[in-house]
């Protein structure tokens, strides 16, 4: 048996964010408090936002204090004002920080409690208020997910939360919103949704459903993601990028991640790295590790991303695709934590801790080929740099 989860209304294309007085209208939801951050405010995407809808007789309320890697007292800042504020829903407005914050205080506001009692394994499935997510970045697929992650300061811990109190109600993807965002952000959010599309395929929880989301998210990604690095103004490049972000968050959303995201978290939990950052900082390492328990499964990301031939055997698919992960990172000068400034005494002292956290997320116990702590650690010194 197989059960999948997908947002109420899910509006794709360029200006569907003109939409969005209809779709409230439709769920019979008029007065929305709209979670975002200080850059999209200082880039007047907000404002274009609150124009629709005050154009079409709605008044919403702003919080924009949200932060990278959301925190439990961000979280709750933003909890405390949406208590006060009479709205009937929560829109989150951006990268995944945002809409991160904007499914926690969603899922809290009608059953208050402290934000570590929904950490995985915990699931949380009643619903609180109608979650509208709006993506601005092509990467988290979180408009699609049923994932949350908060970072606990008290303990430098990222928790991930699941469960379909978590799941957007409605999801607006339009790629016009992600016109002109910097390489270092396109490429970082781009990788990242390339990861949640293969650790989608070959998860041990993936079914036939997540698998031709996952399939076409690597259709779209691997050819487009250079493009729309070095030419931000390319609409056919951003737009394939934003679909298939899309695609591989209803794929991992309905299948999980793995090895990668289970190490990456911890991270940027430590290190404040950006969340795509790590995960490509892992990727080929992991990947590579991985490989030998589903060389079926990998050959076919590759034969997906274009970079193998249909008629090519799986051994020398599987070796094209690493070579690309490899060369996808040098493209897009992609940093080894070494490079990104990050000691390397603070990052063997922390490896334990930081295998421990991984294997506690979840997200290994999907990954083809298990690994220990003492596996993970070895990958953590692999990929330093």
């Amino acid at each position: 048996m197989v059960e999948i989860s997908l947002p109420r209304i899910v509006r794709v294309g360029g200006g569907t964010i003109n939409d969005l007085p209809e779709v409230l209208a439709r769920c019979g939801l008029s007065r929305p408090f709209v979670v975002t951050d200080a850059f999209l405010v200082q880039s007047g995407l907000v404002a274009r936002m609150i124009d629709v809808l005050e154009s079409a007789g709605l008044s919403a309320q702003v919080f924009a204090e949200t932060v990278p890697d959301p925190t439990v007292a961000v979280v709750e800042a933003a909890l405390e004002a949406l208590r006060w504020s009479g709205c009937d829903c929560v829109i989150g407005f951006g990268g995944g920080s945002p809409i991160d914050t904007a499914k926690v205080i969603a899922a809290l506001a009608l059953d208050p409690r402290p934000i570590p009692t929904m950490k995985a394994p915990a699931v949380t499935d009643v619903p609180g208020l109608p979650i509208i997510a709006v993506p601005t970045t092509a990467g988290t697929g979180s408009e699609a997910t049923r994932f949350t992650i908060v970072t606990d300061e008290a303990s430098n811990e990222k928790m991930l939360c699941a469960g379909l109190a978590f799941l957007p109600t409605i999801a607006i993807v339009d790629f016009e919103l992600t016109m002109g965002k910097p390489v270092r952000l396109t490429a970082d959010t781009g990788i990242d949704s390339l990861t949640h599309a293969i650790e989608a395929y070959v998860s041990r929880r993936a079914n036939a459903f997540s698998d031709a989301m996952a399939l076409s998210a690597m259709k779209l990604i691997a050819p487009n993601i250079r493009t729309a690095c070095a030419e931000p103004g390319n609409r056919a490049a951003r737009e394939a990028m934003m679909v298939g972000a899309h695609h591989a968050g209803i794929a991992f959303s309905n299948a999980s991640v793995a090895l990668v995201h289970g190490m990456s978290r911890p991270i940027g939990a430590f290190f404040h790295v950006p969340h795509g950052l790590s995960n490509a900082m892992l990727l080929p390492a992991v990947t590579a590790f991985s490989a030998p328990s589903a060389l079926g499964r990998y050959a076919e990301c590759a034969r997906a991303m274009g970079v193998a031939s249909e008629d090519e055997g799986d051994q020398a698919a599987v070796a094209r695709l690493l070579e690309e992960l490899a060369a996808l990172n040098a493209d897009l000068s992609v940093p080894t934590p070494r490079s990104h400034g990050i000691s390397q005494a603070q990052w063997t002292q922390l490896a334990p801790e930081m295998a421990r956290q991984a294997i506690a997320s979840g997200s290994p116990a999907n990954n083809p080929r298990i690994a220990d702590a003492g596996e993970i650690e070895g990958l953590y010194a692999e990929v330093f740099g």
